[in-house]
């Protein structure tokens, strides 16, 4: 089985049935069901078991953040109650043991709260169980790491405090070196669910030697991310992200490392908007792994590095559910 702790389906669900655009990506389809007909067999097909969701609503331009995160909750309510034989929702430690495909909420930057930490406690009864406090840029609670000397906020403090007390998953992924700083202070427990090392490609967004480090003495897990622009620019291959592996397994041990791939390349269309390749593809992803039914393509090349046994259970899905089972109530 996969954990995987970071895919974008939510975001790319909504702008598909708005026939919207982020970025490069258009994203449009004609179907109603548009969660069974992209994402669903390619999950399947690549034996992700449990997959973490986030709510995205970080973009500036949103005058109204809930509103985009409650756009894409009801994409994620839609593919469960249409697929209610197949696909189940983690809220509880004891849910994870569930045969179908588990989902599980998260929250990618806190710019939903529209500034109330108070807002939360009803996106935890909503089933939020994972929260990043940023998205690259700081918010009222936290800095991310366009702004590398801003760190928590008392109102973020505050929350990060209430987020161990509820059961959250504390998600390190684009915060501010000071950030991580304050909340090593705070002594709680965090991962992060996709990024990869800078000692393998010098990139903000990459995790240092001593943010390693002190994931590890918390418990943490590294979630691997497979986006190009963070493995290597001018390699981006599967092998050259198994270096990034490689050089957390190096650092902090093989138990703190696992999935969050963080697919960006999915163009569901049959209707290819200009500035995508033939392919269908927008270019972002690594060769040879795009989608999540090519997961089958990172567990080949990892046993040809080496990885086997216990070990590549543990990345593949033993970490991650290590983490969950510690934290959720």
């Amino acid at each position: 089985m996969i954990v995987d702790a970071h895919n974008d389906l939510l975001l790319e669900l909504v702008l598909s049935r708005e026939e919207g655009k982020f970025g490069d990506l258009v994203l449009r389809h004609g179907d109603e069901r548009l969660f069974d007909r992209y994402w669903l067999p390619r999950l399947q097909a690549g034996g992700v078991g449990l997959q973490i969701c986030p709510l995205y609503a970080a973009e500036k331009q949103y005058a109204r953040p809930s509103e985009r995160v409650l756009a894409q909750e009801a994409e994620f309510r839609r593919a469960l109650a249409e697929n209610a034989d197949r696909v189940c929702q983690v809220r509880m430690r004891d849910e994870l043991d569930d045969p179908r495909l588990r989902l599980m909420l998260s929250m990618e930057g806190l710019e939903a709260l529209e500034g109330d930490p108070g807002a939360f406690e009803e996106w935890w009864e909503r089933g939020v169980r994972s929260v990043s406090l940023t998205w690259n840029y700081p918010n009222e609670f936290a800095g991310g790491i366009e702004t590398p000397e801003q760190g928590l906020t008392d109102a973020g403090r505050a929350l990060v405090r209430r987020f161990a007390e509820l059961g959250v998953v504390l998600d390190l992924a684009h915060a501010s070196d000071q950030t991580w700083r304050d909340v090593i202070d705070e002594e709680v427990p965090f991962s992060v669910t996709h990024a990869g090392c800078r000692g393998v490609l010098d990139h903000p967004r990459n995790l240092a030697e001593w943010q390693l480090e002190a994931l590890a003495e918390r418990g943490g897990v590294l979630g691997m991310m497979a986006t190009k622009s963070f493995v290597d620019p001018d390699a981006p291959t599967i092998a050259r992200w198994i270096d990034h592996f490689d050089h957390a397994v190096a650092v902090i041990g093989i138990e703190h490392v696992g999935l969050g791939a963080d697919f960006v390349d999915q163009v569901v269309s049959v209707d290819l908007p200009q500035g995508v390749r033939d392919d269908g593809k927008a270019g972002l992803g690594l060769e040879g792994f795009t989608a999540p039914d090519e997961y089958p393509n990172l567990v080949e090349a990892l046993r040809e590095r080496g990885y086997e046994g216990d070990g590549l259970e543990a990345i593949m899905s033993g970490n991650w559910l290590r983490v969950l089972r510690e934290t959720l109530p």
